[in-house]
């Protein structure tokens, strides 16, 4: 039997609500005692639209003096779900938090404001969130001047918000993707009113430059575009990021040229499609590969991207990444599936041949390259043939790792009204037997160093002996030594010696490099 969808219906009943006023600000409403200020609510109909307004770029958008005591002497977490894309959203929600007088902390129990940053891809990532606001909920109970906030990706969902304001009504903020600068301002209204919050912009908003962000460790993440256009049948992020929005190069240069001058060792460069960026410019010709080539004149040691869309992806990018210097021999390359029939129903407008045609490109103009992936199965309608399809795929481009899910329906999507006709039992059983095959791949790449010098960049202690180090090379494979924790932070050149299926064991040497 195909899987039941969720019936949410049972979230949508207001009839017991009460409108206690409307005005410029927005809506106030009473739920089951609890008052509600709404000021903007997710509406999925204009989430669709793609208007053609300029976006404005904004610059010197700080935390407002008066605003700047509002967290002395408390202090907050935030618990992050998703994608790397909330993780740097994080990233400025704490140096907004922090610019308030907020300081960090990881007992809960001391927090006096809690956001859960959210993810809407996949089915399971809501019903963590929910799961969770059920914990909070008995801390709520005994600490009712704790705050507690919803933002990311859940919050631009109708069904989310309205499932909230009836059944979690503990909860005093909810803010989605595109007014996090706007967080300061909520926080104070949440305080002083005691209403429920509600603030979920559903057309995208502007680019907001020089926001504080409260970055950690050797390794940054840049957003250098926001939103995607491209409309998958099966993915939500359209819907929650809104259209394709690219920074101006030159804010996105003179941020990596900062990062670089406070030492840090590698950047990774984020967007929904980073391959689009610069498309959406009116007024000069500049694209990813022409900013991947600006980049590489910046002495910072290592620039990564993601996540690329293979229809995007060309021959002017190929042959940048191709000179090598800081850009290193790793791309992660969504696929999805290897059927060319499952790909045009997941409206991915590329077809099999395009992309192994794109894989072997790019290993052509870069020897040493490792590609990793994304791939759904149990798709509506994928049979067994359709299925080989991909398993045939994975096995010809060689991934050294993919990311690999069962699909999952998101409501709003044309894939949702598909008919789920894979019974679950079946998806498994593909999933596992997928699994099995990028292992194996993941092994016999890992085989191939074997010997080989590398350079790591030295993330920390392994998780399960303090004595071990892990890091990763310039091609993200993950390698394991014995050090000194001051290496953390630092390059190393480790000689590798045991091939292992998820990693790879070595020893320190000081050899000059090999890249692998």
């Amino acid at each position: 039997m195909a899987e039941k969808k969720k019936d949410y219906s049972k979230y949508f009943d207001f009839s017991d609500a009460k409108v206690i006023s409307e005005d410029e600000t927005g809506k106030k409403i009473r739920i089951r005692g609890r008052e509600i200020h709404i000021m903007s609510e997710p509406n999925h109909r204009q989430e669709k639209q793609r208007g053609k307004e300029d976006v404005k770029v904004l610059y010197e958008n700080t935390v407002p003096e008066s605003l700047k005591d509002l967290g002395r002497g408390k202090r907050y977490i935030v618990y992050t779900y998703g994608c790397q894309m909330n993780e740097h959203d994080t990233e400025t929600i704490k140096g907004l938090l922090e610019q308030m007088g907020y300081q960090s902390t990881e007992d809960r129990k001391e927090a006096d404001l809690i956001l859960l940053n959210t993810c809407a891809i996949r089915e399971n990532a809501e019903d963590k969130v929910f799961g969770e606001l059920g914990h909070l909920k008995t801390l709520k109970l005994e600490r009712p001047g704790l705050l507690l906030g919803v933002c990311g990706c859940m919050s631009q969902e109708e069904n989310v918000v309205n499932r909230i304001m009836q059944k979690h009504s503990f909860v005093d903020m909810i803010f989605g993707t595109h007014n996090i600068h706007r967080l300061p301002h909520l926080i104070q209204e949440a305080i002083f009113s005691k209403e429920m919050v509600v603030e979920v912009w559903s057309k995208e908003g502007d680019i907001i430059e020089n926001l504080p962000k409260k970055r950690e460790g050797m390794r940054a993440w840049v957003n250098i575009m926001y939103g995607c256009d491209k409309f998958c049948t099966y993915c939500i992020v359209p819907f929650t990021r809104g259209k394709e929005r690219s920074r101006r190069p030159e804010d996105v240069i003179a941020e990596v040229r900062e990062l670089a001058r406070q030492g840090f060792k590698e950047i990774t460069l984020l967007g929904q499609n980073v391959n689009a960026y610069g498309k959406d410019f009116t007024d000069i010709e500049y694209s990813f590969a022409n900013l991947m080539d600006d980049l590489r004149q910046i002495d910072i040691p290592r620039v990564r991207f993601m996540t690329s869309h293979p229809r995007d992806f060309d021959d002017d990018l190929i042959a940048v990444l191709a000179k090598g210097g800081n850009l290193v021999e790793h791309i992660h390359l969504p696929v999805q599936s290897g059927s060319t029939e499952i790909l045009k129903r997941m409206s991915r407008k590329y077809s099999r041949e395009h992309y192994l045609d794109l894989a072997r490109k790019i290993k052509s103009a870069i020897p040493d390259v490792v590609l990793t992936t994304d791939i759904i199965v149990g798709f509506p309608g994928e049979t067994d043939e359709q299925f080989e399809d991909t398993l045939s795929l994975v096995k010809e481009v060689g991934y050294d790792s993919a990311y690999t899910f069962i699909y999952s329906p998101r409501e709003g999507t044309p894939a949702a009204v598909m008919e789920d006709n894979v019974p679950l039992g079946v998806k498994k059983a593909r999933l596992q037997r997928l699994n099995d095959a990028i292992n194996e791949n993941s092994r016999l790449s890992n085989d191939k160093v074997v010997g080989s010098v590398v350079e790591v960049l030295v993330e920390g202690e392994s998780k399960n002996n303090e004595k071990v180090l892990a890091g990763r090379t310039r091609s993200n494979k993950l390698v394991h030594f014995e050090g000194s924790p001051d290496l953390i932070g630092t390059f190393v050149h480790v000689e590798i010696t045991d091939p292992m299926t998820w990693y790879i064991k070595g020893n320190i040497v000081p050899e000059p490099v090999t890249t692998v």
